[in-house]
C-alpha cells in the first residue's frame, strides 16, 4: 500500500462524528454554485447580526479552524502532538486597514509568538503582511512610485511592525512564516522580508518568505534570493507553495490589460514548483525549506529525492506543512514515516475569520481533484471502520 493510502493513520484523531462532519462538508464544497450561495448568505447573516455564528462554528469553522483564540487552539496542538505532528498558530483575521487595527494585529501576533514559545510542539508562527499595512501602500511601494510624507511615515510604521515581530521571534527562538499576498503587492513585501532575513537569519532561518510558484518569474526570484543569501551570508527561509490567488490574478490582469503573471497551465506550475525545490536542495546550506503542499505526487517526489541525496528526514532545513482540516492522509502519514510535519491552525473570532473560511471553500472547489480526493479517502475510512 502506498504511504498516503493509509486512512487509519490519516484519520486516527477523528471520531466517527468528526468523520461524518468532514464527509458532509466536502460534499457541500464539491458543489460550486452551492459554495457561492452559501458564502454570500453567511456574509450577509453575520453583517446583519443574525444568529448564525453557532451554526458556522459547529460546521465549517470547527473543521478548518482550531478555535477562537490561541489559548483555545492549544487543545488541537496537543491532539496533533500525539501523532508527532507540529502546529503553526495562524491568527487569521484579515482586512484591517486603520492604524489602530494594524497595531492590534501586531499585538495579537506577538502574543501568539510568546504563547507558541511555551510549547515544543509549535515551532512556527505566521502572519500576513496586509495585517501590518494597508494594501494600497504596498501597491504604491511595489510600483516604486514616489510616496507622500504621510505615506513615508506609514511605510516606516509597517517596517517597524515587521522588525518588532522579528525581534520578539528571535528573543523566543521562534520561526516566522510570512504569508504571500497578490503579485501586485509582493515586490514591496519582498523588500521587507529580504531585509529581515539578512538581519535575523545569519545562524539559522528564523524568517521565511512565501514563494508562489504559479507566478511565472518566481523561479528567477528564488535564484536571485539564493545568490543574495550567499553574498550576504544568511539563510533564505522559503515556504514553497503553488499559489492561492489564481482567479484574482487573472481578473486583474484582464481589467488592467497587462499579461497574466500566472503560469498558463497546471503542468507549467508543477514544473516551476519542482524546479524550485530541486534548486534549493542543490543549495541547502543557504536555504531552509517549508514545503506547503497538498499535492501527493510532489510530496512523493521530494521524499524520493531526499532519500536519493541521503538528506535526513529530520534535517533542520526541511519541513512539510498542510492546512488544518485538509490532506490529513499526507500530514499524518508523513509524520509517522519520520518527517517533520506541521499543520496550519487558523484561529480568531468566527466573524473575523469568515474571509479565510470562504477562501478555503473556494480553493477546494476550484482545485481540480482536491475535494474528490478528500471524499474518496473519508469514504474509504468509513468503510474500514464499519468492517472493523
Amino acid at each position: 500500500m502506498k504511504l498516503f493510502e493509509n486512512t487509519e493513520v490519516a484519520f486516527a484523531s477523528k471520531t466517527d462524528a468528526d468523520l461524518e462532519r468532514a464527509y458532509f462538508l466536502f460534499r457541500l464544497i464539491a458543489n460550486q454554485p452551492l459554495v457561492r450561495i452559501g458564502t454570500n448568505i453567511a456574509q450577509f447573516a453575520l453583517k446583519s447580526h443574525l444568529p448564525v455564528e453557532g451554526l458556522i462554528r459547529a460546521t465549517v469553522f470547527d473543521h478548518f479552524c482550531s478555535g477562537t483564540s490561541a489559548e483555545e487552539s492549544v487543545k488541537v496542538v496537543n491532539l496533533l502532538a500525539k501523532q508527532n505532528v507540529y502546529a503553526v498558530l495562524d491568527y487569521s483575521v484579515e482586512g484591517a486597514k486603520a492604524e489602530i487595527s494594524l497595531d492590534d494585529c501586531l499585538t495579537n501576533i506577538i502574543a501568539t509568538i510568546k504563547l507558541s514559545a511555551t510549547s515544543e510542539n509549535i515551532p512556527f508562527t505566521v502572519f500576513k503582511p496586509t495585517g501590518f499595512g494597508h494594501p494600497e501602500l504596498y501597491i504604491k511601494k511595489s510600483k516604486q512610485e514616489e510616496l507622500t510624507q504621510a505615506e513615508e511615515e506609514a511605510w516606516e510604521r509597517i517596517r517597524n511592525r515587521f522588525i518588532r515581530c522579528c525581534d520578539v521571534a528571535q528573543q523566543h527562538n521562534m520561526k516566522l512564516l510570512v504569508d504571500a499576498e497578490e503579485s501586485w503587492l509582493q515586490p514591496a513585501i519582498n523588500l521587507l522580508v529580504e531585509e529581515m532575513m539578512s538581519i535575523y537569519n545569519k545562524k539559522e532561518a528564523l524568517i521565511h518568505t512565501t514563494a508562489q510558484l504559479y507566478i511565472k518569474d518566481k523561479l528567477n526570484y528564488l535564484h536571485y534570493l539564493g545568490e543574495k543569501a550567499k553574498e550576504q551570508n544568511f539563510i533564505a527561509g522559503i515556504k514553497l507553495v503553488r499559489g492561492a490567488y489564481m482567479e484574482k490574478e487573472a481578473e486583474r490582469a484582464k481589467q488592467l490589460n497587462y499579461p497574466n503573471p500566472i503560469c498558463s497551465s497546471k503542468k507549467d506550475t508543477d514544473e516551476n514548483f519542482d524546479a524550485a525545490w530541486r534548486y534549493m536542495l542543490d543549495n541547502l546550506d543557504h536555504f531552509s525549506l517549508y514545503f506547503g503542499s497538498h499535492n501527493e505526487e510532489s510530496t512523493y517526489a521530494i521524499m524520493d529525492e531526499l532519500a536519493k541525496r541521503k538528506i535526513a528526514k529530520d534535517h533542520p532545513h526541511i519541513w512539510f506543512g498542510q492546512l488544518y482540516g485538509m490532506s490529513d492522509h499526507i500530514s499524518f502519514n508523513l509524520a509517522k514515516a519520520g518527517f517533520k510535519v506541521s499543520k496550519y491552525l487558523p484561529f480568531g473570532p468566527v466573524k473575523d475569520v469568515l474571509p479565510y473560511l470562504i477562501r478555503r471553500a473556494e480553493e477546494n472547489t476550484s482545485v481540480e481533484g482536491q475535494t474528490v480526493r478528500e471524499l474518496e479517502l473519508i469514504q474509504k475510512e468509513r468503510k474500514r471502520r464499519k468492517l472493523n
